[in-house]
């Protein structure tokens, strides 16, 4: 009965097209109207720019402590994919589920809101359903400090990203850039009278691949990741306008996964002296209005496996295994794990069909999901 209504309800999940551009009020709404009729306590809270919203809500007793059940409501873009059906129209074959956000991450959510109305917790258990993670985990990020201000901390939380239903309990932090360089344009006959933006980009680069090989040198020891250092990525290079025109604008879109956060600072410290110290003076000097500038897309912590950690115990008993394993990708869960709670990131599906395609979940991830948050969410 529980798979058949959470699979109802992915069906309405599915059919509401919150790509992160997008609003997710519709989603938001059936999702408090679904838990309110469960008996929750509800708050929506709106974004700054009034179209979106997190969601937090709760069962069980008011308490502290307790259990946190946390998933995402945004979803990636389709176009350019070439998916076989309609990516927002759940198609179930093969004993799968496809469309986009079945796997990452509504799968999860669904199969929460479904058992929220089947148990009688014995302490409170709390949901929290944000906006945009997929752009810089935006909305979980706006969620923590309301959180910390009404004095709301869980013990525990379950951040339901798609792992196969292993439990996971470390992955690196992700932090994004987009480095914005103005120079001087000109004719390409004369480079030397011109401040060709382009060109410091592709040097502000190889500084970045040089920084990347001394991370490599700074992977510590004990190190369970892989690969075990701080990686950066050249995500895109832009610039310029035609063949013979010295380039006045240019742009580099980069990442770093930080493997601890001295990595970071280390990274931006030594990027800031490079800019400071050698590539803004020569800009200046043919253009005192030269400049290089850093946008910040989102900086979120890791989740740092921690020698104690209830959330993984209580998980790992659950789900008959002995061991936790980390994860290359990115979550909400290093956010929550700096308020103190014990962490891990634990759901149905598998990342390899996250963001492609045809994406889907297996129906018996969802009867696996169904089968833990029962005695979860009853004893948190």
């Amino acid at each position: 009965m529980s798979l058949r209504q959470t699979i109802d309800l992915l069906e309405q999940l599915i059919a509401m097209p919150t790509v992160s551009a997008d609003s997710n009020m519709v989603m938001i709404a059936e999702l408090a109207h679904r838990l309110e009729d469960a008996g929750a306590r509800t708050d929506v809270m709106l974004a700054p720019c009034g179209t979106k919203a997190n969601l937090w809500a709760s069962i069980g007793p008011e308490a502290p402590g307790g259990l946190l059940l946390s998933g995402h409501t945004d979803v990636v873009p389709v176009e350019d994919q070439d998916w076989t059906s309609d990516p927002f129209e759940m198609r179930e074959a093969d004993s799968r589920l496809y469309g986009r956000g079945t796997c990452d991450m509504k799968g999860f959510i669904a199969a929460a809101v479904v058992m929220a109305g089947k148990v009688k917790p014995q302490k409170p258990v709390h949901f929290a359903f944000t906006y945009d993670e997929e752009v810089g985990c935006i909305g979980a990020r706006a969620l923590v400090p309301e959180l910390q201000a009404r004095g709301l901390q869980p013990a525990m939380a379950v951040i339901g990203e798609p792992t196969g239903m292993r439990v996971i309990e470390g992955h690196k932090g992700c932090c994004e850039y987009t480095t914005h360089f103005t120079g001087l344009e000109g004719h390409g006959s004369d480079p030397g009278r011109g401040v060709n933006a382009a060109e410091y980009a592709v040097r502000y680069v190889i500084r970045l691949m040089e920084l990347r090989c001394d991370l490599m040198a700074r992977a510590p020891a004990t190190s369970r990741f892989e690969p075990p250092w701080t990686t950066i990525n050249i995500g895109r290079v832009s610039g310029g306008v035609a063949h013979n025109v010295i380039a006045g604008k240019a742009e580099v879109e980069w990442e770093m996964r930080p493997v601890v956060q001295d990595d970071a600072r280390f990274v931006k410290q030594s990027i800031e002296a490079f800019v400071e110290n050698e590539m803004l003076p020569m800009m200046r000097t043919i253009y005192p209005q030269a400049d290089i500038r850093t946008e910040t897309i989102g900086e979120i912590a890791g989740l740092q496996p921690m020698e104690v950690n209830t959330a993984r115990d209580v998980l790992a008993g659950l789900l008959g295994t002995n061991s936790a394993e980390l994860v290359p990708f990115g979550t909400e869960a290093g956010l929550f794990q700096e308020m103190g709670m014990d962490v891990v990131v634990c759901g149905p599906g598998h990342i390899a069909q996250a963001h492609k395609p045809d994406e889907f979940v297996e129906i018996d991830q969802m009867k696996a999901c169904l089968a833990m948050l029962e005695p979860l969410m009853t004893g948190a």
